[in-house]
């Protein structure tokens, strides 16, 4: 039972993180709308390069629980690749306790900020003056996903130490 909601868990990371990579797409289009408005036709926009900074914000953040489903993330791995795959996993849980600390704090802090710049529909300040606090609220929900995705990885240690599997 344990198994199915990790994959489950993990399946909605990925997914998520599989959709918000089309936001890339979307920031080569309109980028590409600007370069042949002010190259084309001498008529520069002014909302482009904040739309492309946020989609970009946005699949940057909700992309991190995806990388760390994938193992895509930088590591030191200077002092675990000369251990076994349980020494490893062992590694992993010890560890787990600083990035729990990291993505605690995130989805806390960053809770009470995206509140924060939801409740006064905060903007940029330039001026176009976007609407941001969408993006800002993005923080913590990438926070909670990266806290889920943290979640099934440390369960998966355990469970390969406890000897129920692959970590």
């Amino acid at each position: 039972m344990i198994s199915k909601l990790l994959e489950t868990l993990e399946k909605i990371n990925i997914w998520i993180g599989r959709a918000v990579s089309y936001l890339i797409l979307v920031i080569m289009g309109i980028t590409l709308i600007e370069v042949l408005m002010r190259y084309g036709f001498n008529s520069p926009t002014i909302w482009v390069h904040e739309t492309s900074q946020q989609l970009f914000a946005v699949s940057f953040l909700l992309g991190g629980a995806y990388t760390l489903a994938r193992d895509g993330h930088v590591r030191v791995d200077i002092f675990t690749r000369r251990l076994s795959p349980k020494g490893r996993a062992v590694m992993e849980i010890v560890t787990s306790f600083f990035f729990f600390i990291f993505s605690g704090l995130l989805l806390y802090l960053g809770a009470e900020m995206g509140w924060e710049s939801i409740t006064m529909l905060e903007r940029t300040q330039t001026p176009w003056e976007p609407f941001i606090f969408h993006v800002i609220a993005m923080i913590p929900v990438a926070a909670l996903l990266l806290v889920i995705q943290g979640l099934v990885q440390l369960l998966r240690n355990i469970q390969f130490l406890a000897g129920g599997g692959e970590a």
